[in-house]
């Protein structure tokens, strides 16, 4: 039988990790920035020719992707989905999840994802095999954070993300179930000021995985700094 989590989140601690198929962002000496290639597109100007999610495997080095994979697995919306898949895309993640993959050929899809999901990495994880699935990305290495408001949820900008991470995103309205909690290693919510007290799933999802770009980024920055002093 599978076991919930059992790592504290209090004081935004989270389970340690140790990653297996890619370097830790808490590791800039196993990291370079030859390495990945992380949002220095320009448009007009590719980085090089695109390689298709088929072939993700076959990809140089230099396209190795971030080791974030972001999980919509609860997300029902067409829209959602799709303008997820767009900013996984356009920052180079692992992975999407979806409950099914068949969305990714409706037409609705389609037109907002700007065929994103040709170069990327699209995986089909039902709501049924969710808790499975969490389970398996955590013997693997991968810290699980929910974008979710709970009691002891921590502000995205104080939170540090680990180098192998999942996201765990909501439902629209309802958004992660309260039995999916326990299986989550960290709640981070987003600071809100005005009267509306939520935003749409696929902004939220699109703030979390740029915060994690940012962090990455920034200890590869270090690390290149530091090499070249």
């Amino acid at each position: 039988a599978l076991a919930p989590a059992e790592a504290s989140v209090a004081n935004g601690a989270a389970a340690s990790t140790t990653p297996t198929d890619a370097a830790p962002v808490t590791d800039p000496n196993s990291t370079s920035t030859s390495t990945f290639a992380y949002g220095t597109q320009r448009k007009f100007v590719p980085l090089e020719k695109p390689i298709p999610a088929s072939e993700d495997g076959a990809a140089s080095s230099t396209k190795r992707r971030l080791p974030l994979i972001v999980i919509a697995s609860l997300i029902d919306k067409t829209p959602n989905l799709a303008g997820l898949c767009r900013t996984c895309e356009v920052f180079n993640c692992e992975a999407v999840c979806l409950a099914n993959q068949k969305i990714i050929k409706d037409q609705t899809f389609q037109s907002i994802s700007v065929t994103a999901e040709k170069w990327l990495p699209v995986k089909e994880v039902p709501k049924a095999a969710l808790k499975s699935y969490l389970s398996e990305l955590r013997s693997r290495g991968y810290q699980i954070v929910g974008i979710e408001q709970t009691h002891n949820s921590v502000i995205m900008d104080k939170w540090t993300y680990s180098g192998n991470t999942a996201i765990l995103l909501g439902a629209e309205k309802e958004g992660i179930d309260a039995d999916l909690l326990p299986w989550l290693d960290a709640c981070v919510e987003i600071p809100q000021a005005g009267q509306i007290r939520s935003l749409n799933v696929h902004v939220s999802g699109s703030l979390a995985v740029w915060e994690y770009t940012r962090q990455f980024r920034a200890i590869l920055d270090a690390a290149a700094a530091a090499n070249a002093a």
